[in-house]
């Protein structure tokens, strides 16, 4: 092993890209790269089998693209004897095996992992440079510039800068079709007979990389939750390439208008599958905003389609990194409903009746997926409206699903999902009764419970739980103007239905405290 080398390069799990900024000056004669596979990063929450095995299989697969561009790599494998099992324990071994001068980093994407590594770096008297990542469109530094001399920030006018700054969906200085957001034509649910006809998701081939990654997983990780028998998470630079096209072609053109809808046994629908391509960095937004922009100039995408899909990149994926890093690390703890019940068992198992929870984690545990109104208005929405501590809520979504980071994870639950912002991150609480759920989706037909009733032995629990989150919030929710004609139809209710639906709603939370 080389000793004295100038530089130790940082690559994390969450950054293989060739272009990352802590490469750009790399010179193979002088400097090495570190990469390590650690047991604790997949147990400090319980990750599930499909999570570990998309980050493990990626690391090595990119690892491989370094040694035939013959980079020197330092790369510690999970399944190694020596192998310490801990971050901070493998990145010393490191320094003192190759007497780096400096190490070099791309930022994180977790702040537990920067605070890390600046710790190392400084036990070991190591300088550590670490360079933005250029990976997003907003920097750091843009996204303060933004919320300087904000009273509230808005993911719209983030969203609209962005567009305007980037030249995307724009004629000169307006927006193409004269329309910033075609949201209002992207909430359409299905008919009685269910989605049409939809090409199934293209098929990623697991190869020996991939599946010697695997074994390990079931091998080592037996215990954690979901399986790995329906793995096809794109795990190369070719994969996530051929997913994006796949998804342009086949998705794309319904993508709008059926965004917001569920179906019993249907886990993709029209979504695009690549979000876990984009947070390992194996795509780069920009290409993919280009692809949905051709796709619409061509004529093979409606506008509300490319606008939509559009959004969620640029808008909210960027807007939850802002957020992120603009809070932390005081965002982690926060708590503003004061919700402190113990997350449901059932989450790890799926074993409820009813129906939508059971079809949206049971779906979940299998393919480490959901969609985002899957998430956001079924998973979230239910642990939102029972009170369960946001920590938990945020804990769970990290552990499951296969594109959690947690820059991006830990906003989208703690402030959009579960509202513990307070509404820094959302204008106001994303709650509903089960009659949202059965208008976008046919979950409601297979269940034992009615989501127009809220008492009873037939209620359904999140109608039962949605008057009790406003009789318990009332006066905290007042405030919010966003809130006024659910509070207002809130007040319709007697004393006596009160009294009732919360009497209901604590027997629920008894009965479900132990599934």
């Amino acid at each position: 092993m080389a000793k004295g080398i100038r530089n130790l390069v940082i690559i994390l799990g969450d950054q293989l890209n060739f272009d990352a900024p802590a490469l750009r000056e790399f010179d193979r004669e002088r400097d090495m790269i570190w990469m390590a596979e650690v047991e604790k990063e997949s147990i400090h929450v319980p990750s599930s089998k499909q999570r570990i095995t998309v980050f493990l299989a990626a690391m090595r697969h990119f690892a491989k693209a370094i040694q035939e561009q013959n980079w020197p790599i330092l790369y510690r494998y999970l399944d190694q004897e020596d192998n310490a099992g801990c971050f901070e324990e493998e990145l010393v071994k490191a320094i003192n095996a190759t007497k780096p001068q400096c190490l070099v980093l791309t930022w994180p994407g977790e702040w537990r992992v920067l605070e890390i590594i600046k710790q190392v770096a400084l036990e070991q008297h190591v300088p550590l440079v670490i360079h933005p990542d250029t990976h997003f469109y907003c920097s750091q530094e843009d996204f303060r510039n933004h919320a300087q001399n904000r009273k509230q920030l808005r993911q719209e006018y983030f969203y609209r800068e962005l567009r305007q700054k980037n030249n995307i969906l724009m004629d000169g200085s307006r927006p193409i079709g004269g329309q910033w957001n075609y949201d209002v034509d992207n909430r359409k649910s299905f008919d009685k007979t269910g989605p049409p006809s939809i090409p199934p998701p293209r098929i990623h081939q697991a190869d020996d990389i991939t599946q010697s990654v695997i074994n390990l997983v079931r091998h080592r990780f037996k215990d954690h939750p979901g399986s790995l028998d329906t793995f096809n998470w794109p795990v190369t630079r070719k994969q996530a390439l051929q997913a994006l096209e796949d998804f342009i072609q086949f998705r794309l053109p319904h993508f709008g208008q059926y965004q917001d809808a569920m179906w019993t046994d249907e886990p993709w629908l029209y979504h695009s599958l690549i979000s876990s391509s984009l947070n390992l960095k194996l795509l780069n937004p920009r290409e993919v905003i280009q692809c949905a922009e051709k796709a619409f100039h061509q004529g093979s995408v409606p506008l509300a389609a490319a606008e939509g899909f559009i959004r969620q990149i640029v808008g909210w994926r960027e807007y939850v990194r802002g957020i992120y890093w603009h809070y932390m690390p005081d965002y982690l703890h926060l708590n503003k409903m004061q919700a402190n019940e113990e997350l449901p068992l059932f989450y790890w198992s799926g074993t409820t009746d009813m129906a939508c929870l059971r079809e949206s984690l049971k779906q979940t545990l299998r393919f480490g997926y959901a969609h985002h109104i899957q998430r956001l208005m079924v998973t979230g929405l239910y642990a939102l409206l029972y009170g369960v501590r946001p920590q938990s809520v945020h804990e769970w979504y990290l552990s499951v699903y296969v594109d959690a980071v947690e820059w991006v994870e830990l906003p989208n639950t703690l402030g959009m999902s579960q509202f513990a912002d307070g509404g820094l991150m959302a204008s106001k609480p994303y709650i509903a009764s089960g009659k949202y759920i059965n208008r976008m989706s046919n979950y409601c037909s297979q269940c034992p419970y009615n989501p127009e009733i809220s008492t009873g032995e037939k209620a359904c629990p999140f109608t039962t739980l949605y008057w009790d989150y406003l009789i318990r919030h009332e006066k905290k929710l007042q405030s919010n103007p966003r809130m006024a004609m659910q509070l207002k139809n809130l007040q319709r209710l007697s004393e006596v239905d009160k009294s009732n639906i919360v009497s209901q709603a604590q027997a629920h939370r008894g009965v479900n405290s132990g599934l």
